[in-house]
């Protein structure tokens, strides 16, 4: 996952509409006082999502598939939510390591702006369950109907237009779960992407947060697919090359963004948790 500290401010990143509900939602971002809009930083970021998109086209285009098309895409699905865990788990110890390691004021003040990261959880939680609701409803074990029968006999008695009513109302139900079935299975894939891609809106607590814990994604991710082979069946050189360049460069960004931030905008570590420049 490339471009993981992006701004979710900047407008070139994915998911513009989701991400504008995501913001509605999740409040306002930190005081502009430790804030800044670093439009070279925004660039390299985005430069870097396109350069890795292109790359990872180029080596699906080039060379065949290790499994099928199937197999492809359902690794890419477990990768994903692989990230999104990975990212999680990174943005809680993060922003706890930021808590607790800096003074009291700032401590409050970070904890004020909790607010992000947790609703960017909570709205991504909301897709798996609409998904889980849909399913139920679909197999019958939040409601068959039988249970519509014996309810709808209480205003009608048993009958012919008590089975009608029940069939209606499960007909709707049906109909109504396949639509939220359908409009929560891509919500959650875009939930998921931007939740990778905001690291958790982990920005909103401090700037420093996103460059801090997208190394952690890009290393675990590579790990991942060591373990869980090749996607495509590339010569080594040209698979490892591949490999490695989304964890270096993201990494290379990752020190580069923190280091600018220190030399042009005065943003240190120290200074964020309340330790002085």
């Amino acid at each position: 996952m490339s471009g993981s500290s992006a701004r979710y401010g900047n407008r070139a990143a994915p998911g513009g509409a989701l991400r504008a509900f995501f913001r509605s939602w999740a409040g306002g971002l930190a005081p502009s006082a430790e804030r800044v809009e670093d439009k070279l930083i925004s660039g390299m970021q985005l430069a870097r999502t396109v350069l890795g998109l292109v790359a990872a086209v180029w080596l699906v285009a080039a060379y065949p598939l290790s499994g099928g098309g199937q197999e492809f895409v359902l690794g890419k699905l477990l990768e994903l939510a692989f990230s999104c865990g990975i990212l999680a788990a990174g943005s809680i110890i993060g922003i706890t390591a930021f808590l607790i390691a800096s003074t009291p004021d700032r401590r409050r003040d970070f904890a004020a702006r909790l607010r992000g990261p947790i609703s960017a959880a909570l709205l991504l939680a909301a897709g798996p369950l609409c998904i889980w609701l849909s399913v139920e409803t679909l197999k019958g074990d939040l409601i068959d109907g039988q249970d519509l029968k014996d309810f709808f006999s209480g205003f009608t008695g048993p009958g012919v237009i008590c089975t009608v009513l029940a069939f209606l109302a499960l007909a709707i139900g049906w109909l109504a779960a396949i639509a939220v079935l359908l409009g929560s299975s891509v919500y959650t894939l875009l939930a998921t992407y931007l939740c990778v891609f905001t690291c958790f809106m982990a920005r909103d607590v401090h700037q420093l947060l996103p460059a801090l814990i997208s190394p952690l994604l890009v290393w675990s991710l590579f790990a991942f697919q060591m373990f869980n082979g090749p996607d495509v069946a590339a010569p080594p050189e040209v698979l490892y090359t591949f490999m490695l360049g989304g964890p270096l460069s993201v990494t290379a960004l990752s020190v580069w963004e923190v280091r600018r931030l220190r030399i042009r905008h005065g943003i240190t570590l120290r200074a964020a948790l309340g330790h002085g420049v």
